[in-house]
């Protein structure tokens, strides 16, 4: 799992630490991430729109979440996780 912040090194490193975050936070200061995924907000071009993806072993997106509970968003995504073998 990984996440993506328009934020710099410096705060996401701050993020991470303040709140204990378990995963890689990559930066995209020049937000070409975000263009590529298309969650730029056009209202707030400095904000992304939060969405999650979850990519299949063959490295297809399988499904897009606009997260808008982050309370409850774990749940949706492993909803969607096929069974394991």
């Amino acid at each position: 799992m990984l996440g993506a912040s328009y934020d710099t090194i410096a705060a996401n490193r701050a993020f991470a630490e303040k709140f204990q975050w378990p995963f890689k936070l990559l930066c995209d200061v020049d937000h070409a991430v975000g263009e590529a995924y298309g969650v730029d907000d056009p209202a707030d071009p400095g904000y992304p729109r939060r969405a999650s993806y979850l990519i299949g072993p063959d490295q297809r997106i399988v499904n897009v979440y606009d997260v808008t509970d982050a309370a409850t968003h774990a749940t949706d995504v492993l909803a969607d996780l096929p069974p394991r073998p």
